[in-house]
């Protein structure tokens, strides 16, 4: 084991996969240690939208052959009113796609990248304490211990926590910074289901109905993920197959198109919760993906900002270890955040405007349904809304 390196990550994640694979791209080496074993990280089914910038950074950084030989790429999605659906022309209006790419299958491609290259991914392996991140009087050092009960220390120049919503390491930087964790709970979550069957249609359909949101979603040819409104503590056991059924059919179908069934093979409530810390860094240890914010799904934002924060992390590290120059580095948080915030806005117009609220009076509901329509009826409006979806171009640094 390596007892020292200029940059330890905490989680093997798409921030700390994507940040390992763009230090080694600049000459700076890293540590991901992650408490899960390799087979959870690359078989925890997560949903994944691409936006174009993710996508040119796995190609422009040699991770993107499968994902272009395998992911759907959609040119547009549908959004549905009580099932008459208006298409947003995403690469009409902006030029762009995305692409339907499960978030597992993009974490086993950055897998397989790091070994290949020969970096270090520590699976199976606790940290237990991380110190000197705030004390240039002594080195940083993370304690961890491995799979078989080994306890080991390294010594390191930075310490990356990308370790998820749940991460401990936030909590430390707000504390030392007199920062903030801004949250927003939403009152409602999603039902999700896997379904063993033929698609639907190829791009995805956000529908809102009087009867809750529903969207229609898919993996492969032959696996299909479909998602109904519920309520946030909802017990999957309390919808039988029939309930499903009836209820996607009911906030989807129209005369044109119906939902295409299977044999449902799994079933999950999928909570809703908005959060932004700030800032993001403290000393030599910064935070980045969900360790950092968190979004809905509605916006397909998650994954994509935690490569943002990558996106601009990776050179600010590679500058500061290899030219002692940390002046990007000190703006990592006043970079990120903007980006971040505009992603929480759109994740929660887009939530509030196809979701109906518990309790919903009439005047609110159709008011709500006025706001979508007159962005779907509004060229201006599709192309807003297609601009927000696809993703502002990731930011590049020499």
């Amino acid at each position: 084991m390596p007892v020292q390196t200029p940059v330890v990550i905490i989680g093997a994640g798409p921030a700390g996969l994507t940040l390992s694979h763009l230090l080694h791209l600049r000459g700076v080496e890293s540590v991901v240690i992650e408490s899960r074993s390799r087979e959870d990280v690359e078989n925890t089914v997560r949903a994944g939208i691409l936006e174009q910038g993710t996508m040119n950074l796995m190609r422009e950084t040699g991770v993107g052959d499968r994902m272009d030989r395998e992911a759907d790429i959609d040119e547009g999605i549908d959004i549905s009113i009580e099932g008459k659906r208006t298409r947003i022309a995403l690469t009409e209006l902006t030029g762009h796609n995305v692409a339907v790419y499960p978030q597992h299958e993009y974490l086993k491609d950055f897998i397989a990248r790091r070994l290949a290259d020969d970096g270090t991914i520590l699976f199976e392996t606790t940290v237990d304490d991380v110190t000197g991140t705030d004390d240039d009087s002594v080195p940083s050092q993370v304690r961890y211990t491995t799979a078989d009960g080994t306890q080991e220390t390294i010594t390191c120049d930075y310490v990356v926590a990308a370790d998820g919503s749940k991460s401990p390491y936030r909590a430390r930087v707000v504390e030392a910074t007199g920062g903030a964790r801004s949250r927003h709970e939403y009152p409602y979550a999603w039902f999700g289901i896997l379904v063993d069957g033929p698609k639907t249609q190829k791009e995805l359909i956000y529908a809102t109905h009087p009867e809750g949101f529903a969207l229609i979603s898919t993996r492969t040819d032959d696996i299909q993920r479909y998602y109904l409104q519920c309520d946030p503590n909802d017990d999957p056991e309390n919808w039988s197959d029939d309930r499903i059924w009836e209820q996607l059919h009911l906030r989807v179908d129209s005369e044109d198109l119906q939902v295409a069934e299977g044999r449902i093979f799994d079933k999950s409530v999928l909570r809703f919760r908005s959060a932004v810390t700030e800032p993001m860094q403290h000393g030599r240890l910064f935070l980045a993906g969900d360790a950092a914010h968190t979004v809905p799904p509605t916006g397909a934002k998650g994954l994509n900002l935690a490569v943002a924060d990558v996106a601009v992390l990776a050179p600010a590290l590679a500058r500061a270890v290899k030219d002692k120059d940390e002046r990007l580095l000190a703006d990592y948080s006043s970079i990120a955040l903007p980006r971040i915030w505009r992603a929480q806005h759109f994740s929660y117009w887009m939530s509030t405007m196809l979701h109906a609220a518990p309790g919903e009076t009439r005047f609110e509901a159709n008011r709500r349904v006025a706001e979508l329509d007159a962005v779907l009826r509004s060229e201006a409006g599709r192309r807003y809304h297609a601009e927000q979806y696809v993703g502002a171009d990731l930011p590049v640094f020499d």
